[in-house]
């Protein structure tokens, strides 16, 4: 017994452990570089998580790789398959991106976190199998691409939808084309097939989405706002971005 505890103080076996644990280092600190920009925005997921994640991939995939100093070097030749433990950990990684996503509505939020997170999984098993200028690489693109190409898709040209729920005064709704020729004066195309009708304290209530043919020149939504609060027949609303 005494004499399998040397093998855990050899020369090689300490290599090996020192070589791991500056992988293990070097991974913390790439998931702390993609996590920042999570944290920055107030994101649920922020440093902590991402260098976990990053650092714990790292750790189960940088340990195959040294299987011949498994148990101290004792048990014999070992043959370990790094395929199947990245498949593991993509597998795990996959059921904490589902635990962010919230859907809410129309709108789904969490979906750029769970895709980070599994970037910065992807990270750690770069760095576990050796390929250090690639992990970094990737996790600068991670950090630039939430970073910046938010603010590029912004200025591009695109749609926005909205999700509008309209409760109308005991009057009545209005026809359903008025609705819609009124959407479209202010740069909105309502989608039809969205609608969804309902009552609530025996008040109808109108539930459905508008897409503005371009944003930049589609009414903004305070400004509809304004619009619905001076309108008569309407007793309530809201106006929700749809998000995905």
């Amino acid at each position: 017994m005494l004499g399998d505890l040397q093998h855990y103080w050899s020369g090689a076996f300490l290599a090996a452990n020192g070589l791991i644990g500056l992988n293990l280092l070097g991974a913390l600190l790439l998931g702390m570089l993609i996590g920042y920009e999570r944290s920055y925005n107030g994101r649920a997921a922020g440093m902590r998580t991402y260098g976990l994640v990053c650092m714990a991939s790292t750790a189960l995939t940088v340990f195959v790789g040294h299987a011949a100093f498994w148990y101290g070097g004792t048990a014999g030749t070992m043959s370990a398959d790094p395929t199947r433990v990245v498949q593991g950990v993509v597998t795990g990684i996959g059921f904490l991106g589902a635990g962010v996503i919230v859907k809410d509505g129309l709108s789904i939020s969490g979906l750029t976190t769970a895709a980070s997170i599994w970037a910065a999984a992807a990270v750690g098993v770069l760095l576990g199998v050796g390929f250090y200028a690639a992990a970094i690489l990737m996790a600068l693109l991670c950090m630039l691409s939430m970073s910046m190409l938010q603010r590029l898709e912004a200025r591009l040209p695109g749609r926005s939808t909205l999700e509008v729920c309209l409760t109308f005064s005991a009057a009545g709704p209005p026809r359903f084309e008025e609705l819609a020729a009124q959407a479209e004066s202010r740069g909105y195309r309502v989608l039809r097939d969205s609608l969804r009708i309902s009552f609530a304290d025996s008040l109808p209530m109108w539930r459905f989405c508008v897409v503005a043919l371009d944003r930049s020149r589609a009414a903004s939504p305070d400004s509809l706002a304004q619009d619905l609060a001076a309108a008569e027949g309407v007793a309530s609303f809201s106006i929700v971005p749809v998000r995905n």
